[in-house]
């Protein structure tokens, strides 16, 4: 004989069925954020991952119609900022922003147990937001026009060439170690507390040449106080034309500094999805590339956060490489 459920039971079992639908995965998404999100920036204010960040963060606001604060957090590399969002409870309302090295780059420099966490275990890419593809650029007085020229020089004259970095390990310093194993060549690599005092020794003809970011060295490649060789992308940028990419002359060469959000592991996948998917409704808009991307040569990501996902696992395994082909180690 069928057991009886009695009214208040079945009023029970309906009421925590109707409580889990509430709760679950998919209505988290679509009440997120019901509250203020804080963005945790891995940089100094102004630097431009604090500069695309807050961008980013204001077409957030008015998305979600609710604050979002970002708070800069930078030093020892990205631990700083990577500890704060640990710390805070993994719903989606504390994020990262970061360059992408903190997750291709940085795990390669260190020892397991060097550092406090691990990208790959502990963060969830959420979404990427830009790129800037690297420009080589060298002292006017330098006798090279090309990169072929330059590759030339450093054949005839091994370790001669001297590259500026922003400090061992720093994307500066791997993309130099990256010419030079794809080019064949020996250069010197000369390491200074940032990429502003080397690119001022560049200028001064203190040093040759130095691979970064392009955007504060446009004025005086301008004036004729540097010179603009090439850039790290696969292929030439609209906002430089006439400059050939690197990987014209040296085969699958790439260099280029992102920037993107992540999650803390354990954030819910709806809530990571409904960030994506509102990121790349501002990243796409033409009016928002014309206003804080096109000026500074950045190019926009587009794609879920799966692909953002795969794009970085592509990454660590290509700097991983050449990190390890250099035997490049931070204590």
């Amino acid at each position: 004989m069928p057991r009886m459920v009695s009214l208040p039971s079945r009023l029970f079992l309906l009421t925590s069925l109707l409580i889990g639908a509430l709760g679950g995965p998919a209505a988290l998404g679509q009440t997120y954020p019901d509250r203020t999100v804080t963005i945790v920036v891995a940089s100094a204010a102004g630097a431009l991952t604090d500069v695309l960040t807050r961008a980013v963060a204001q077409g957030l606001s008015d998305a979600w119609k609710q604050s979002v604060i970002v708070e800069n957090r930078g030093g020892a590399g990205y631990s700083i900022a990577a500890q704060s969002v640990m710390r805070a409870e993994h719903d989606g309302l504390t994020l990262l922003a970061a360059e992408t090295a903190f997750y291709s780059i940085q795990p390669h420099l260190y020892a397991a147990d060097k550092l406090t966490y691990s990208a790959e275990k502990d963060f969830v890419p959420v979404s990427g937001y830009g790129n800037i593809p690297m420009a080589l650029i060298v002292n006017p007085t330098l006798p090279v026009n090309s990169v072929g020229d330059l590759i030339a020089l450093a054949k005839a004259k091994p370790g001669s060439i001297t590259f500026g970095t922003a400090g061992v390990g720093t994307a500066l310093h791997v993309a130099a170690l990256e010419f030079d194993k794809l080019a064949g060549v020996k250069t010197t690599t000369v390491h200074y507390r940032g990429a502003a005092p080397a690119l001022t020794d560049v200028t001064a003809g203190h040093i040759n040449a130095v691979i970064m970011g392009p955007s504060v060295a446009l004025s005086s490649v301008r004036d004729g106080k540097l010179k603009m060789l090439a850039v790290g992308s696969a292929h030439g940028v609209p906002q430089f034309p006439g400059v050939p990419a690197i990987a014209e002359t040296v085969p699958g060469y790439e260099a280029g500094v992102s920037f993107g959000l992540f999650a803390a592991t354990g954030t819910p996948p709806d809530i990571v999805k409904k960030i994506n998917a509102d990121v790349q409704k501002i990243v796409g808009d033409p009016a928002f590339q014309k206003k804080y991307l096109d000026p500074l040569a950045v190019q926009p990501i587009s794609g879920s956060s799966d692909a953002f996902t795969d794009y970085l696992h592509k990454e660590s395994v290509r700097w991983g490489e050449v990190i390890r082909s250099a035997n490049v180690k931070l204590e």
